[in-house]
């Protein structure tokens, strides 16, 4: 097959050629076309379920309302897995399917599990699925604030917020929702409006009124009624009563009580109205003042490259479609650190197919023949191209980063070198220059003669990738595209070798051509001939030494650390606040108000913060209002402090603001890690830390217990006479 191959090559060397332009364009176009993103979404394909429980305790909204969702969600056709999570007000149960399964359809059959057990919940527990999104969904944050000129800025604090938050409700929100790929729109911070009627429970008394009564006037009075039709004069005429207030006044005046007396009862008697905000969850800090944070979420399967500039591009809209004073601030972009990520790999690759032409041009002998090889580097990288397009692999770190240009030319150097050769020899042995058909032999010759050993060679470099295929689960999601990719590259760079190769040789290698072996060739032959009869001579101890240092190697790898993947600097760093247990909503923002503050002025080289307080408006991200997410942007690394002499690095910065927050704000603990590094903690484990124990059972002070012992154990040089936090229960132990 391979003698037919090389023979159809050169023999039909035009359709050669038009099969490579072919391969130039299709290349070029699913270039163009393949999905780029920063690292392979491993997420699996999942539903998670949202019920606000605001009257009961976790305990109670435990056993009523998670308990009877699991149990009626158990047993779904290729549910992977099913975890719950139970906090004050909040009921949350995730369901992770196989992969591949049609995410619809599994939300179709969550849908009619929850239908079935609605009537077995609490009065005012009502489940909600959550956005057709993924764990790494969250690709765009941005912010709404009042510039410090604004003229019509409201006067305080709670009313500027609550502008904020109709604003983003009704102009924001929907305007970005539209965007193509965009699931959902999430709101943190501000304030809710809400009309709150406060009862003085004085003057029901004296009313002869309770509570109860008085919230069933005002529900009675404040709906419209449909009065029906009425046919007149051949016309229809529609009638309604429209009795719902309008205004805070209207309500006040609204009748409570007759009781003989020429007015009656009105709500302004017996209560007070006026404007406030609901009770609220979360709470969003920018830069040391309060604001509203929007997480634009992106739809399952989409591109986050491609979806977060759509959203960039809506933003500058939207600020036109603002009321005056507010602005919009983008405040963290996915697709800058995809940007950066693929402009390293571009940088890696180019440097590296650059060098791989430098040494062929050094190394080969002969320019034109050099030129020949390093064809092979572009082409046998879009024929990856074309197969990543086609299997939906994306172009990322993990995908991209893993091809080796050295590796993928191996057969195109092999066959190329051994054309050189034979031609050059030919042309010794009849002393002039080859013919058109002389040379066409001489290289369909030469192409035989190493055609099978390079076959066979590349092929079996391309099974070694083949185990990683056999991969599942997160591993698989991670390395399998890496493994595809490189075999793509080596089955294309194979097909050229035995094609194109051998009919570019017969078109360029015309003329003269000689094999010469230039200075360092030479030197370096001499060098390992020498080598070599020293080893043959003392063959024993060269053995011997290689089974030591094999043993050693051994040794050696088994003490080595492990880790599952490189950490990818994301630019960005995120902080994980947990601060005392109980602690509300009002007081950790001033906290956190306070360390936006301090940062800022301590440490120059960060340019901008913004936090998440407590829970968003779609809970996916349940936290209590003592946690917090902190997010820290950098100045230019140039601009960074010096620490012995030499600029700071990421982690040494990362540990002194951690520290600094630690020991200035002592109820505080602080977790560091970057936003998409912490989102896979999150999927893989449900904790945020890089590493953590889970300890299960029923009894919640003897887990404590353990958990508080285990800490001990972990710590390897405790601190007497101190307190620290416990990670996962936020509990003070003993060191």
């Amino acid at each position: 097959m391979i003698q037919r191959l090389l023979e159809f090559s050169l023999r039909q060397r035009a359709v050669v050629l038009l099969a490579t332009m072919a391969l130039l364009v299709v290349g070029i176009w699913s270039a163009r076309e393949l999905p780029i993103d920063a690292v392979p979404d491993i997420t699996q394909p999942q539903v998670q379920i949202n019920t606000q429980v605001p009257a009961l305790a976790p305990e109670e909204a435990e056993v009523l309302v998670t308990r009877i969702l699991e149990q009626e969600l158990a047993g779904l056709p290729q549910l992977h897995e099913l975890r719950s999570l139970t906090k004050y007000g909040l009921s949350q149960v995730t369901l992770q399917f196989e992969d591949g399964v049609d995410v619809y359809r599994c939300r179709q059959l969550v849908a009619e599990r929850i239908q079935s057990v609605r009537n077995r919940l609490p009065a005012g527990a009502d489940p909600a699925l959550a956005p057709i999104s993924t764990g790494l969904g969250e690709i765009f944050y941005y912010t709404l604030s009042w510039r410090a000129d604004a003229t019509h800025r409201p006067a305080d604090a709670f009313a500027q917020l609550l502008e904020l938050q109709e604003t983003q409700e009704f102009i924001a929100k929907p305007f970005l929702r539209s965007t193509p790929g965009v699931a959902e729109i999430n709101t943190i911070g501000g304030f809710s409006r809400q009309i709150v009627i406060q009862p003085d429970p004085e003057k029901l008394r004296e009313a002869n009124l309770t509570f109860a009564e008085l919230a069933e006037t005002i529900r009675r009075n404040t709906e419209n009624t449909g009065g029906g039709v009425i046919h007149r004069g051949g016309r229809q005429l529609v009638f309604r009563a429209a009795t719902k207030p309008t205004t805070i006044a209207e309500i006040g005046d609204l009748p409570v009580k007759y009781a003989g007396a020429v007015q009656p009862l009105r709500v302004r008697d017996l209560a007070e109205v006026r404007i406030d905000a609901a009770p609220r969850t979360g709470a969003a800090t920018q830069n040391g003042e309060e604001t509203v944070l929007g997480t634009v979420m992106m739809l399952m399967g989409e591109n986050s490259r491609i979806v977060a500039h759509r959203v960039g591009l809506r933003i500058a809209e939207l600020q036109a479609r603002l009321p005056r004073g507010i602005e919009v601030q983008v405040v963290y972009d996915r697709s800058n650190l995809v940007d950066r990520t693929v402009s390293t790999v571009k940088r890696n690759l180019s440097e590296g197919a650059v060098l791989v032409v430098v040494v062929l041009l050094l190394l080969l002998g002969n320019f034109r023949a050099a030129l020949i090889v390093a064809c092979a580097i572009p082409l046998s990288f879009l024929c990856a191209m074309i197969g990543m397009a086609r299997f939906g692999i994306s172009g990322n770190l993990m995908s991209l980063g893993a091809v080796d240009f050295g590796l993928i030319i191996d057969g195109a150097v092999v066959i190329v070198e051994n054309i050189v050769r034979q031609l050059a020899h030919r042309q010794h042995q009849l002393g002039r220059v080859l013919t058109v058909e002389e040379r066409h032999r001489t290289v369909l010759a030469a192409a035989r003669e190493v055609g099978s050993p390079v076959f066979f060679g590349v092929l079996i470099i391309t099974i070694v990738y083949l185990p990683i295929l056999s991969l599942t689960g997160v591993e698989g999601k991670m390395f399998q595209p890496m493994a595809l990719t490189v075999m793509l590259a080596l089955g294309g760079a194979l097909v050229l070798a035995m094609t194109l190769m051998p009919v570019l040789a017969s078109f360029f290698l015309g003329g003269s051509v000689s094999e010469t072996e230039n200075g360092l060739m030479r030197w370096l032959q001499r060098v390992y001939s020498r080598v070599l009869a020293l080893g043959i001579a003392a063959r024993g101890w060269v053995a011997g030494g290689a089974v030591v240092l094999f043993m050693a190697s051994v040794v050696l790898f088994l003490r080595l650390g492990a880790e599952f993947v490189p950490t990818l600097d994301e630019g960005s760093t995120t902080f994980a606040l947990f601060r005392p247990v109980g602690q509300n909503i009002d007081d950790s923002v001033q906290d956190q108000l306070r360390t936006d503050k301090r940062i800022r002025s301590r440490f120059p080289e960060v340019t901008h913060i913004f936090s998440r307080i407590g829970t968003s408006e779609v809970a996916t991200d349940p936290m209590a209002p003592n946690e917090a997410d902190f997010y820290l942007s950098y100045a230019p690394r140039d601009t960074w402090r010096k620490i012995d002499d030499r600029p700071a690095t990421k982690d040494e910065l990362v540990d002194l603001i951690r520290q600094d927050i630690e020991t200035t704000f002592t109820n505080t603990t602080a977790i560091a890690s970057q936003p998409i590094s912490m989102r896979f903690n999150e999927m893989l484990e449900g904790v945020r830390a890089d590493l953590s124990i889970k300890v299960f059972g029923n009894d919640f002070d003897q887990l404590d217990t353990i958990a508080a012992r285990i800490k001990e154990l972990l710590e390897p040089n405790p601190c007497p006479g101190t307190m620290r936090l416990n990670m996962r229960r936020r509990v003070a132990v003993p060191c």
